[in-house]
């Protein structure tokens, strides 16, 4: 039996969150990424039985793995300012909470930024409203990942030392994951960008962290250089990093298993590139997709 390669994107779920898992389908997406209530907005969606419903019936028809939130844009678990914090931590309870109605496998968030405060400091809190959930987060199965930031702006989590002193801080509390963005990680000054570059930054990754935290990728190239702490997604092998990398990815024994979703900015690319990875995946001849198509469905240099 082959196993199942779990790569796919970040899907809409514009007319109920159920769509989500049918766009993944059309595109030959194993997992996806989704938001579950409106990323811009502090009032957070409320689903109703008939949507939990549905969102169950859809995942038995698709039958897509893996199923990971990205949290709002707006919430800051590190802000130093008292309202935007509290409104923070509000919006993150309220993410989990939908987060276990849907029954999702992971809910990745950015740490935070620390604005008027100390790294440290901004640290600090967002491990105290982590920790201000661990009962709630206890009461389902979906674990809190952190992504990688670029380092844009006053963000902090674009070094590996900043998610290790966060994780060392909940550990024993609560379950806890790493999303690698491999833009954010590549404009952060983690070079990438072939196979020797991947074993480097995996092996500081696995001494200062460690592998066993590694859960998922994003996968976007990015249109900045190495270490310009500048975040801007391009579609793959049209950017500064290169296909080489997302070779590397999906073949190597680290990394290959791994739930990866693709956060590109070319939406129709998204079942192009999809086939694309799967074939780095797969030998010849137990691909999904017929590899003569994938070239058109790519995005043109």
């Amino acid at each position: 039996m082959i196993k199942k390669i779990l790569i796919g994107a970040h899907t809409s779920t514009a007319g109920g969150v159920h769509n989500a898992l049918f766009e993944g389908e059309q595109i030959g997406a194993t997992v996806i990424q989704l938001f579950t209530s409106n990323q811009k907005q502090w009032q957070g969606r409320r689903f109703v039985q008939a949507e939990i419903d549905l969102w169950k019936e859809a995942l038995e028809k698709t039958g897509i793995e893996k199923v990971m939130s990205h949290d709002s844009y707006l919430i800051n678990l590190g802000a130093h300012d008292p309202d935007i914090l509290e409104k923070s931590r509000s919006a993150f309870r309220e993410e989990i909470e939908r987060c276990h109605l849907l029954n999702l496998d992971f809910l990745n968030f950015h740490p935070g930024a620390a604005t008027k405060s100390t790294v440290e400091e901004c640290l600090d809190r967002i491990v105290e409203s982590l920790i201000l959930n661990e009962e709630l987060i206890h009461r389902g199965k979906t674990k809190p990942v952190l992504e990688m930031t670029a380092g844009q702006g006053t963000s902090v989590g674009y070094k590996f030392e900043h998610i290790d002193y966060i994780i060392k801080q909940v550990k024993g509390k609560i379950p806890i994951g790493v999303c690698i963005d491999t833009c954010h990680l590549f404009v952060a000054g983690y070079d990438i960008r072939t196979k020797e570059g991947w074993e480097k930054t995996l092996h500081e990754f696995d001494r200062i962290i460690g592998l066993k935290y590694l859960t998922a990728f994003h996968l976007n190239d990015s249109a900045k250089d190495l270490g310009s702490k500048v975040d801007r997604h391009a579609s793959l092998g049209l950017g500064k990093i290169g296909l080489e990398s997302f070779h590397y990815l999906m073949t190597d024994p680290k990394t290959r298993d791994l739930p990866k979703y693709l956060e590109t900015p070319e939406k129709s690319s998204w079942k192009g590139e999809i086939a694309l990875l799967k074939s780095y995946g797969l030998p010849t001849g137990q691909l999904d997709h017929p590899l003569p198509f994938v070239e058109e469905l790519l995005p043109k240099k």
